[in-house]
């Protein structure tokens, strides 16, 4: 089904439950936060998804992506423990966890593309305008979502000094 192989069908439902519990962080928290529940959900599923693209990747850039989603997965969960919780931890926990996410957004809505419906896809070529408007699209909102969160924690940071 779809031309997956059964280490595919390892990898995305590996790495799928990543994408609701990140969803359902941004909208709760407005960032991943590794010190949860689903922050370790996260973290598990991300190493799977990522640890498993570099065996089912057919595309040299599958492997630019998965080797990053590694670094920044582990830069994001690890941050903390290096410089303790600091405002620029949080930051760079932040931004790196916003990345990682971007990372399984693009090649999860490239394949969904290119595979559904089964048989007749939507996109059949990588330069498709619906793909390249897809992704144009997801990287609108990690603009747009980075900034915000910047600006939130920037916030935070001015309210929680000037409280006596």
């Amino acid at each position: 089904m779809f031309g997956i192989s059964p280490l595919g069908w390892v990898h995305t439902l590996g790495s799928l439950p990543a994408i609701p519990v990140a969803f359902y962080m941004f909208a709760r928290h407005g960032r991943i936060v590794p010190k949860s529940a689903p922050g370790a959900v996260y973290f598990v599923c991300m190493l799977i998804g990522a640890a498993t693209a570099f065996l089912v990747a057919h595309q040299p850039v599958s492997y630019i992506i998965g080797a990053l989603t590694v670094l920044l997965v582990l830069a994001g969960y690890g941050v903390e423990r290096i410089l303790g919780p600091t405002r620029i931890a949080r930051y760079v926990e932040t931004v790196c966890l916003s990345l990682s996410a971007f990372l399984l957004m693009v090649p999860t809505v490239t394949e969904i593309l290119r595979r559904v419906p089964d048989g007749h896809p939507l996109v059949t070529d990588l330069k498709s305008p619906l793909l390249l408007g897809a992704q144009g699209g997801l990287l609108a909102i990690l603009v747009i979502g980075l900034t915000a969160q910047i600006v939130y924690l920037a916030r935070q940071s001015k309210t929680a000094v000037n409280r006596p």
